[in-house]
């Protein structure tokens, strides 16, 4: 299942990423704290994972980004969820309840 499981999780974190850009527009840190708070801090991400993920969403054409001035006046790289983002977070998303679905499935049953 190895590199089923890598996918899963690569996705997963794609999908968690889309899904933080849905409302606005946010560089790095931003994305992560929003993560963090929606999942009452369960998810906290580092840049050794989050950079990655949002340059494979960025090259994919799901996400852009663009150079601007942060809230605390520095400069940083923020990041826009595009139409096709949009489209790719939906389809995640269903895939992914499907998913949790099956594996309650497997893990409530009583074999």
């Amino acid at each position: 299942m190895g590199n089923k499981s890598n996918n899963l999780l690569l996705g997963a974190l794609e999908m968690l990423v889309l899904k933080a850009l849905l409302t606005e527009d946010r560089h790095g840190w931003g994305i992560s704290k929003r993560l963090k708070q929606i999942s009452s801090g369960t998810f906290t991400l580092n840049v050794g994972s989050l950079y990655p993920a949002l340059y494979r969403l960025e090259k994919k054409g799901f996400v852009e980004s663009y150079a601007a001035v942060s809230e605390k006046g520095r400069d940083a790289r923020f990041y826009r969820l595009l139409p096709k983002g949009k489209a790719q977070l939906e389809d995640q998303t269903a895939n992914w309840r499907e998913f949790s679905v099956a594996v309650e499935a497997v893990l409530s049953s009583q074999s």
